[in-house]
């Protein structure tokens, strides 16, 4: 079958040694990186990381051998997207569970699947729930999602949310002290794609203003950023 081009762009910041899996999300991020060969299945809230280890998986594996699909969002891609990359090593699904209950969608992921263990395709998919707590319509492609390594991302404690912060303060090449750390942690959004956001706002303010991520510092740019705020 022939590809349709995807309009879809990895994040450069997408790496495996950019997440901080800390002491909860170990062994899938192991499983990941092993490129374990049976198909794997990462669920989790939102936040917890799962489309960053897909791109990372897809980076890991060399963009022209991985192809990423993100089914949420904006992209809105038809299932004859995903005809013929099969052929690919990798194939990483995301957002599946926006099409559960959606016959064309559930008859691609199943001839996906088939074409993938023809081919021994390696296949990552992502979702907010568990395969069997999804409302699937299709019992052959129900049962070949029951048939995924099924790993579940949980979010970080505080301690790992200011590990996962420091780690991208390190990889900006910015130094991030603890009470810089602790100041974000108690007055911002507690999710951690939140706190990655404001982090990466504070990196641009702190180099126009030739600043350090000093606590001050910080107060004042977010009383600013609120002001301006519409």
């Amino acid at each position: 079958m022939e590809q349709l081009p995807l309009p879809v762009r990895l994040r450069a910041d997408a790496l495996f040694a950019s997440y901080w899996a800390g002491a909860v999300n170990g062994e899938p991020v192991a499983a990941l990186r092993a490129r374990q060969p049976d198909p794997v299945w990462l669920w989790g809230a939102p936040g917890t990381g799962k489309t960053h280890l897909l791109q990372a998986a897809c980076v890991d594996a060399g963009t022209s051998a991985a192809a990423y699909f993100p089914l949420g969002g904006e992209a809105r891609l038809p299932p004859e997207a995903l005809a013929g990359f099969a052929s690919r090593g990798l194939v990483c699904v995301d957002d599946v569970d926006r099409v559960a209950g959606d016959p064309a969608w559930e008859r691609m992921l199943f001839a996906l699947w088939n074409e993938a263990a023809e081919l021994h395709t390696r296949l990552v998919f992502a979702a907010s729930a568990p395969p069997a707590g999804l409302p699937w319509q299709l019992a052959d492609w129900r049962s070949r999602a029951a048939a995924c390594v099924v790993y579940q991302l949980r979010e970080l404690d505080d301690a790992g949310r200011i590990e996962a912060l420091r780690l991208r303060a390190l990889q900006r090449g910015l130094q991030l002290p603890a009470e810089t750390a602790d100041y974000l942690l108690r007055r911002m959004p507690r999710s951690l794609s939140s706190l990655l956001a404001v982090l990466d706002d504070l990196d641009v303010a702190a180099l126009a203003a030739q600043r350090r991520l000093t606590v001050p510092f910080i107060r004042d740019a977010l009383e600013r950023s609120a002001r301006t705020r519409p």
